[in-house]
């Protein structure tokens, strides 16, 4: 056990595959390597600063209306170690109302390591007095080397402003493509939970309990943001100015008390 805050760094490893943690940095997950090679954008846990420069973080809750999303709040707070071995790690977060979020809840987060799969939850549960809206996500950057190629299967893409915000869905069949040219910031529906991404060195399969997928990436970027979501980008905003009704977007509203959760999982393989 270790408390709060001040947790230090934690490595949970099997089977090849290591994932270093650091709690106190909005639960986020510093690096992944398989052996040494990363799968995540991958920093030593030790030497990661700020959660920007992550391998993962958790996006939890919506962000209240303004006039950009901030991918919720969980990864802008301290999560605290609720238990911890050498495969498996529970964190906890606790918020209360407040100006940058109104409404109170608590969330957890679990990471599993099980031969050449790392096991994600992420649940929360709304501890207002009255209902809440809520969401739930991860934020992972995969390596984009040489030879990169993503692919998986939707229904639907939602357009984006000049802002990069989505406004309106159009249909998709997903992606299959090389990653070396591609130009992409987009939340896509209909998602049917699995995620290929292949290189020269690795094999790495994404799979989550969710229906939306936001993908990111351009040129410049040396990353593939891979992002499962529960609800679409913005969804408040888009909600309140009657964009799209809430059960399109994905958006959930808690009853006082209520929960909600969602699992993903990342299987790296070494290229054959």
């Amino acid at each position: 056990m270790h408390n709060g805050a001040m947790s230090p760094a934690i490595t949970l490893s099997g089977a090849g595959l290591r994932c270093e943690i650091k709690p106190e940095l909005g639960g986020c997950i510093a690096g992944l390597w398989l052996d040494d090679v990363p799968v995540l954008r991958s920093t030593a846990a030790a030497e990661l600063a700020t959660v920007r420069l992550a391998g993962s973080y958790p996006l939890v809750q919506n962000n209240g209306p303004e006039p950009h999303a901030i991918h919720g709040i969980g990864w802008q707070r301290p999560w605290q170690v609720l238990d911890q071995g050498d495969d498996l790690l529970l964190l906890a977060c606790e918020h209360r109302a407040d100006a940058a979020w109104p409404f109170a809840f608590d969330a957890s987060q679990t990471f599993c390591i099980r031969r050449d799969v790392l096991e994600l939850t992420l649940s929360m549960t709304n501890q207002s007095a009255v209902p809440a809206p809520a969401g739930l996500g991860w934020h992972p950057y995969f390596v984009k080397r040489a030879g990169s190629h993503i692919a998986f299967d939707a229904t639907g893409r939602w357009e984006m402003s000049g802002e990069k915000l989505p406004t309106h869905c159009q249909p998709s069949a997903g992606l299959a493509t090389d990653c070396a040219s591609l130009d992409v910031d987009h939340c896509f529906d209909g998602w049917n939970g699995s995620v290929t991404l292949r290189d020269e060195l690795l094999h790495t399969r994404i799979n989550a309990s969710l229906s939306r997928l936001v993908v990111f990436t351009n040129t410049t970027r040396g990353f593939v943001a891979i992002e499962p979501v529960s609800h679409v980008n913005n969804a408040v905003n888009l909600l309140q100015a009657d964009a799209a009704r809430a059960e399109d977007l994905g958006l959930e509203v808690l009853a006082p008390g209520e929960s909600m959760s969602a699992q993903m999982s990342i299987q790296v393989e070494r290229a054959p």
